[in-house]
Formats: C-alpha cells, structure tokens, sequence
C-alpha cells in the first residue's frame, strides 16, 4: 500500500467516526454552573478585594524601586548607567549602542505600563470596596419602614417583579 492510499484510508475513516452535527459543551445540570441546582461558585467578599488591592500596591512600589533602569546609577546630570554606556557606544561609531537605547526604551515602557496596571488595580479595587458600600448603606435605608423597621418580605418581593 503506498502513502497516498494509507492516507486516504486514514482520513476515511476518520471522517466516519465524526459526527456531521453540532455539539456543544456544556455543564451537567445541578454541578454547580448557574443552570444546576446549586448555588453560584464564585464569592468575593470585601477583605479578598482589599487584599488583592494591597498586594497590588505593594507591587507596585517594589516594582517601581527595582526595575527603574533608566534611572539606574544616575550622574549628577541624572542620565542612568545604561543611558550613558549607550551613548559611549554610540560615540564610538559601535550599533550596539543604539541598540541599548532601544532596549532602554522598551524596558522603560513596559516596566510604566506594568506600573500602571498595578496603580489601576490598586485604584479601583479600593474605589470599589467604597462605591458598594456606600450603595449597601444607600439600599438598607431605603428598605426600612416610616418607623425605622425593618421592610416586610412582602413589600420587598414588589420590587423584584
């Protein structure tokens, strides 16, 4: 048998063994997806923002302290180690100094847009955790009755419908 008629072959079967109709994937009902039985899998309470938020600000003032090649073993004139080495390459007609300019480059353009990211998750978890608890407080005050009690069941039921 040649390679070709194998191949063939191979692919025949193959095509037999495939079923022409769609399937999808999907959860068995009650393990636990929004579609089952269960309850939701997926809780987030304030401390696991708040930690998340921490973590990201302590990364980013290690981040910043470390990975700041620019800056690295300025001069008086505030131009880093590596800036100078390049520029001395360059002034010595070698392409490897703008080469090291263009890996400074990168490398500082990175390292900010990492630094951003953390100072955004850091933000905005915190403006978080505050927005929902002010609307928490803004919601229980609303649900509570003329006389300060608490809002029957059967008055709140009017609002989900």
């Amino acid at each position: 048998m040649t390679f070709d008629e194998e191949w063939a072959q191979l692919v025949s079967e193959a095509r037999q063994r495939q079923s022409t109709g769609m399937r999808l994937n999907q959860l068995e009902p009650g393990s636990g997806g929004s579609g089952g039985a269960a309850g939701p899998d997926l809780v987030v309470t304030q401390d696991d923002l708040g930690a998340v938020g921490h973590e990201a600000f302590l990364m980013h003032a290690e981040l910043h302290k470390t990975a700041d090649m620019v800056a690295a073993g300025a001069d008086k004139n505030g131009e880093g180690s590596t800036a100078r080495a390049a520029k001395e390459f360059s002034a010595r007609n070698l392409t490897m100094g703008g080469e090291l300019y263009t890996t400074l480059s990168v490398w500082d353009s990175q390292v900010k847009t990492v630094l951003q990211m953390c100072a955004h998750i850091s933000n905005h978890l915190d403006y978080s955790k505050k927005l929902h608890a002010g609307e928490d407080a803004a919601i229980a005050a609303t649900m509570r009755g003329r006389d300060g009690t608490s809002m029957p069941v059967s008055e709140i039921s009017k609002y989900v419908k």
